[in-house]
């Protein structure tokens, strides 16, 4: 009897334990709803309870998770705007963030009217602890928040930048940091200049459209907040008001930047515990490779597929020249491949990439791909196509374990990249260090995950970590009021000896005049 009591009051305690977390990952894109899943992994084996919002929903999803479908949205972006061949007839600039914010907006606003979404939202019955967005250049996604009445966790899928930061504390340096857009990693005189118009050129965009943002934001989340008899703050006042943000970021693939309290590295949450082993016939492949594997993988979003065929083609004659064995995440099947080409329309990226047989990774640069790469220390050749895989691909030359060429007329630059590597000792050994370097830390990054969310709620919103920027005015930053009190005093200084000086001249002529 006694232990039957005992047994009740540990899962009592374990039931009261637990929270109730929402976690908000919308975007259609493979390697977000990985981002999202390692969320709600991590929540759950913690005891927590999990409702997510999602487009990649389950079938049958384990105890203590709740699937929001929003697969619907598919149709809310035009998803043909990361089709490689687009991008190299440079038909969309996906540079350019003032391109990209009205897109997310739109993608926002597309998602929030879904029924299903609706639904759950205008639900009287919904309560929550915390609740946890990915930004991704727009902060609509901030009036949940608002809706459950709980504390706002961010969460970005990047390096921090410039325009993350500024939500919980304010706008990095451009003289140090390079824009997450940039093409190029330098400081030079004319670099830091261009650093500072992307900066600006965004920031006024931002303002010119704030008014068009508000409205927006009182549109899709006003009637949901007054059907609950609550007023709806405004959009400045919820979207600043985080209480953390969770950036897929390490201080190894990044930059030594100075950070808030309230953003926290956790890059490397999604990886899995345990590596996986490799499918049967893939290890094969891998086991009887005798000089090693060459692996080629443009990501989940942009697909090898639609590269034209004439340089798949080419490419596929200048693999056969390798004595390495070759694996290429294609999507679809090629006739007459060399003996040493597979392809695979899936690949297990993380167990490939830990495997000793692999001598190389060919990648897009996405951030994902880049601490799977520190996380097993591998080389890398970099071909970078929009966003921030620029930069990841730069900083990662600039670290010295990676090439960078961009897909051009032929692929000469790649063969030549490849040999470099290969013959070079020097990258295998840099991304061996840098290995070491990375998965030395104090706890892994998904229990440090877990420890922030649930310190956030036990704080009531851990007003103690928010920074004292967010309340000083911008002018106050610069002190632009000193400055404007040290003219006025230069100024009155001026007309004060001004004055004198004209009044003792008109004294002296006075005096000799009388003389």
């Amino acid at each position: 009897m006694i232990l039957k009591y005992l047994i009740s009051t540990i899962l009592l305690v374990n039931i009261c334990y637990g929270y109730k977390v929402l976690v908000v990952f919308t975007l259609p894109g493979k390697s977000h709803g990985i981002l999202g899943e390692g969320y709600v992994r991590h929540l759950l084996k913690a005891g927590h309870e999990v409702t997510y919002v999602t487009p990649f929903p389950e079938k049958n999803p384990p105890k203590n998770l709740r699937y929001i479908d929003v697969s619907e949205n598919t149709k809310c972006l035009n998803m043909g705007i990361f089709d490689i061949k687009v991008i190299m007839d440079k038909e969309i600039n996906l540079q350019d963030q003032n391109v990209i914010i009205p897109i997310m907006d739109n993608f926002w606003e597309c998602t929030l009217k879904k029924e299903a979404l609706q639904r759950f939202l205008y639900d009287q019955n919904e309560k929550f602890d915390a609740v946890v967005v990915e930004w991704l250049y727009s902060e609509l996604g901030s009036g949940f928040a608002t809706v459950f009445n709980c504390p706002l966790i961010w969460s970005s899928s990047m390096d921090p930048s410039t325009f993350v930061l500024s939500l919980i504390d304010e706008h990095l340096n451009p003289a140090y940091t390079v824009h997450h857009m940039s093409k190029d990693y330098s400081f030079s005189f004319l670099d830091r200049v261009y650093q500072l118009w992307s900066v600006a050129r965004v920031r006024y965009y931002k303002w010119a459209n704030s008014n068009n943002e508000n409205e927006l934001f009182k549109q899709l989340y006003g009637p949901i907040v007054a059907k609950k008899n609550r007023e709806l703050p405004e959009f400045d006042e919820v979207k600043y008001n985080a209480s953390l943000m969770l950036g897929n970021s390490n201080i190894v693939a990044g930059a030594g930047i100075a950070l808030p309290q309230n953003y926290k590295h956790i890059g490397g949450y999604h990886f899995k515990e345990e590596i996986e082993p490799l499918p049967k016939d893939m290890k094969e492949i891998v086991e009887n490779a005798p000089h090693g594997v060459i692996y080629f993988s443009m990501g989940s979003n942009l697909k090898s597929s639609n590269i034209p065929d004439k340089l798949k083609r080419e490419l596929l004659d200048m693999f056969s020249e390798f004595k390495e064995t070759v694996i290429w995440k294609l999507e679809k099947t090629i006739p007459d491949l060399p003996k040493n080409v597979h392809i695979s329309p899936w690949v297990p990226q993380q167990s490939l990439l830990a495997h000793p047989k692999c001598v190389l990774f060919i990648t897009h640069g996405g951030f994902l791909s880049l601490l799977e790469t520190l996380r097993a220390g591998k080389p890398i050749i970099g071909i970078p196509f929009f966003a921030d895989q620029y930069l990841n691909v730069n900083r990662a030359v600039a670290k010295g374990f990676a090439k960078r060429i961009d897909f051009g007329e032929n692929v000469i630059p790649l063969k030549e990249a490849i040999k470099e590597i290969l013959e070079n000792p020097s990258y295998q050994q840099r991304a061996k260090e840098l290995s070491v370097q990375f998965n030395d830390r104090i706890v892994p990054p998904g229990k440090e995950l877990v420890y922030w969310i649930e310190h956030v709620i036990k704080t009531n919103g851990a007003p103690h970590l928010r920074s004292a920027a967010l309340h000083v005015s911008w002018y106050k930053k610069m002190y632009l009021d000193l400055l404007s009190v040290t003219v006025i005093a230069l100024v009155m200084i001026f007309v004060i000896i001004k004055y004198l000086f004209t009044f003792m001249q008109v004294d002296t002529h006075q005096k000799k005049k009388v003389h």
